[in-house]
């Protein structure tokens, strides 16, 4: 509340500074108008000029502050605020011009009335112009001072340049650098343009900078990481706009910069998907998400949430997690009625009662044991939530007459080598069979790579190991992994409930993956340290269960595209339906008997190799 206060004490008086001073310019313009007009102001024309020098000013500062011009801070004016002066400069002279008229209170000659006009325009437009010059050369103090290069010189770099050069930031910019060679040598808002991006290094020692600001908000991952990569030698600090959201919003400003994150390094762009058009069939429905304590399934009831279901069933095996989501979401004012429900996928009682209560219409099944070198210790327990789960909510959703059942597959479930992805290729067999048993329901599911920012992400395991000083640990230097962030993955298992038909396996084309030394290497470097000097990366060998390739497809042949250009759908054929009743008694068997269930899932799982 007081910093509030203090503002508005700053703002009034600021405007109070400028009224005086219009009054005194406005009188000063209406002299001009009558000593142009009339070379020697003659005894009879004085109290005219004095009349007319008093009563304009008056009636355009009172008309100003009316219209809210005095409001205005014009250190951070914009475009706009000039415009809407002009407008209401020229409507309060209008507005002296009809009392004097109606009044008779002073003889004003119609050139000197001009003449003042347009002098008073230039005197009052130029006192508001003068305000963020004045701020742009205001001289701080050197140690104060970080100087700052701007990496693009278009719409954003220069919004961006002007802002920071009105604010009180301590960053402040001597210089572009941009790729368009017909900008080379020219200036905008005052500032050279040095020269391109591949002259980076050579300028910023050159012109000792500080901190590099990258406004380019289409610039590609790749691009980014070129430039980060050739900057970290220099030890300056590299800061960036998020998004093109902040130009179409107009919040191109120093408030949105922020520090470069791994996932802008990656050289993998977002994929981009209309929610909009594809969040129908959640519309005004109740819906079942599982796993929702999860990364991936808190993120599904944020987005189902923003797309208006009737109602929004949160299931999680684990009550803390569940916990903090509820929590988090009455923070954020939902309205929506979210269920939390505490419950284990397998438990067949408790899934069939969550069904008849709720009779949920679409079903996201985001539970499931991920965790691939646990999972291979615990190959029963992977069988039971990611297959059993499976079949438990694949068999309610039929049977209660659900419209759909989106399920999170892997990348890991293409010729698996590890317990965790040979169960889940195995749930996605499930899923087909029930989609046979159940045709009126449509069952798809989605595959995709790991997800930065997920509770099994590598990412935190290395921020932790670099905080302790390290080494970070990395299973082999070749091994190379898809990853997403989690709003595009949830994105893209929004978007197959909206595409499919039935019975679909769907895979993102992910672009190319990404090497795990290269990462931890730009990780380090991004904590402010050199890889290999200040912290050293080890190589611990690869784990049970794991590849050093991940894969998408079978056969790259056998997909075919979708409405959209990054989402792919696959027919494959999951198994004989002939042999449905065995995935249930080995299963079951493999339940009973735990010594027993590595066989047995390699018997279900043919294309399943394990050592």
């Amino acid at each position: 509340m007081d910093s509030l206060k203090d503002s508005w004490r700053k703002a009034s008086g600021h405007g109070l500074i400028v009224a005086a001073l219009d009054f005194v310019l406005l009188a000063v313009s209406v002299y001009i108008g009558y000593a142009i007009r009339l070379g020697i102001i003659m005894p009879s024309h004085i109290y005219d000029c004095i009349r007319s020098a008093l009563l304009l000013p008056s009636v355009c500062v009172a008309m100003l502050w009316m219209v809210g011009q005095y409001k205005v801070i014009w250190f951070h004016a914009g475009t706009e605020d000039y415009m809407y002066f002009l407008w209401a400069y020229v409507v309060s002279v209008s507005a002296f011009t009809l009392i004097n008229g109606i009044t008779q209170f002073a003889v004003f000659p119609r050139i000197s009335l001009t003449i003042s006009f347009l002098t008073g325009l230039f005197l009052c437009g130029g006192l508001r112009f003068s305000w963020p010059m004045m701020k742009s050369i205001h001289v701080r103090p050197n140690s104060e001072i970080k100087r700052a290069l701007i990496v693009g010189a278009g719409e954003a770099g220069s919004l961006l340049a002007r802002d920071l050069m009105r604010g009180d930031s301590e960053i402040y910019p001597v210089g572009f650098v941009d790729d368009d060679s017909t900008k080379a040598g020219h200036q905008i808002s005052g500032l050279q343009i040095f020269g391109k991006t591949s002259d980076l290094r050579e300028i910023v020692k050159r012109e000792e900078i500080k901190i590099v600001l990258i406004a380019i908000p289409s610039v590609s991952g790749r691009k980014k990481r070129e430039i980060y990569e050739m900057l970290a030698p220099l030890n300056v600090k590299v800061r960036i706009l998020p998004s093109l959201r902040e130009l179409a919003g107009g919040k191109v400003s120093v408030s949105g910069l922020r520090q470069v994150k791994l996932e802008d390094l990656l050289g993998r762009e977002p994929v981009r998907i209309n929610l909009e058009s594809s969040m129908n069939y959640v519309r005004g429905k109740r819906v079942l998400i599982t796993g929702a304590g999860g990364s991936i399934g808190s993120e599904i009831v944020r987005q189902v949430i923003h797309n208006e279901p009737s109602e929004v069933i949160a299931l999680g095996h684990g009550e803390q997690s569940i916990y903090l989501l509820m929590e988090s979401l009455n923070r954020e004012g939902v309205k929506i009625p979210v269920h939390p429900v505490i419950a284990d996928v397998a438990d067949e009682i408790a899934i069939s009662n969550l069904f008849a209560k709720h009779k949920p219409q679409v079903v996201f099944h985001a539970a499931a044991h991920k965790h691939v070198p646990l999972m291979e210790f615990a190959p029963r327990e992977a069988m039971r939530v990611n297959d059993l789960g499976t079949r438990t909510i694949a068999k309610s959703a039929g049977k209660f007459n659900a419209e759909r059942m989106v399920m999170i597959s892997t990348d890991k479930a293409v010729n698996p080598s590890s317990i965790m992805g040979a169960t889940k290729r195995l749930a996605e067999k499930i899923l087909e069979r029930e989609q046979r048993n159940y045709p009126e329901t449509k069952y798809m599911a989605v595959r995709f790579g790991n997800v930065l920012g997920s509770r099994g992400s590598v990412i935190p395991k290395f921020e932790q190991q670099i905080a302790s000083g390290g080494p970070v640990t990395v299973t082999h230097p070749d091994m190379k992994r898809y990853f997403m962030l989690i709003p595009e993955a949830v994105s893209l298992v929004i978007q197959a409930g909206a595409l499919g038909h039935g019975g679909e396996l769907f895979v993102l084309d992910m672009g190319e993956p990404v090497v795990i030394r290269e990462m931890a290497e730009l990780l380090i470097r991004l904590c402010g340290y050199e890889p290999y000097k200040d912290i050293q990366i080890t190589y611990t060998g690869i784990r049970p269960g794991e590849k050093l390739y991940e894969e998408l497809f079978y056969d790259e042949n056998s997909v075919n595209g979708t409405l959209h250009p990054k989402i792919f759908v696959s027919k494959i054929k999951m198994g004989d339906p002939s042999h449905d009743t065995d995935i249930d008694t080995n299963l079951e068997y493999a339940l009973r008997y735990p010594d027993e269930a590595l066989s047995i899932l390699k018997k279900l799982v043919p294309e399943f190799t394990h050592e």
